[in-house]
């Protein structure tokens, strides 16, 4: 059996996302796995920027600035891949929706846009207090609106880390994650009235 020469290079099994190379990217792999967590809705935020971190030093382009036209290519292909994944998997509503697509449910149909009733008209009273608030520059009845939103927001990710996590009962959790879409929605528009009225 041939010894290798003295000063030869011994290829090495690279392992998966190893930061040393991005050619090593999988693109094939889902969010997830690429940033090597497990696929579930309730997730460890600290896990998640750490490993978000770590691989985008790997690929970053200013890292292969001096390389070839076609590794340049590819690490920005890789950067971007690496950015989509942690932007939907910090997405609380993202993170869902991409879920219930893992298992071939679509969570936002343009042509199927429901809300339960008791839900929706909760939500536009809320509207309601927020626009009559708003034009008050009541910023107190602002807040406290806000707290409620977010309070609800936070149960309905609950219920969807069971839904999803526990219970797997995709057509229950697509409700919830159109909800917390609201939701969010809602909150955003809440936080920027509470802006105004404190200018």
């Amino acid at each position: 059996r041939r010894r290798p020469r003295t000063g030869a290079s011994i290829p090495r099994p690279t392992a998966p996302n190893s930061p040393r190379d991005h050619a090593v990217l999988d693109f094939t792999r889902n969010h997830f796995e690429l940033l090597g967590l497990p696929v579930r809705y309730a997730i460890d935020a600290k896990a998640l920027d750490a490993a978000y971190r770590e691989l985008q030093r790997s690929v970053h382009p200013d890292r292969h600035a001096a390389s070839d036209d076609a590794s340049r290519r590819l690490a920005l292909q890789a950067a971007a891949r690496v950015n989509e994944a942690y932007r939907t998997l910090a997405d609380p509503v993202g993170r869902a929706g991409y879920l219930l697509s893992l298992s071939g449910v679509e969570a936002f149909g343009e042509t199927d846009t429901a809300l339960a009733f008791d839900f929706l008209e909760r939500q536009l009273d809320r509207r309601e207090r927020a626009s009559l608030a708003a034009d008050a520059h009541d910023e107190s009845a602002l807040e406290v609106l806000l707290d409620e939103v977010r309070g609800e927001a936070v149960a309905t990710e609950s219920m969807l880390a069971k839904l999803l996590d526990t219970d797997r009962r995709f057509a229950e959790a697509r409700g919830r994650v159109r909800e917390l879409r609201f939701l969010s929605k809602l909150a955003e528009d809440v936080d920027a009235m509470l802006a105004e009225a404190a200018a």
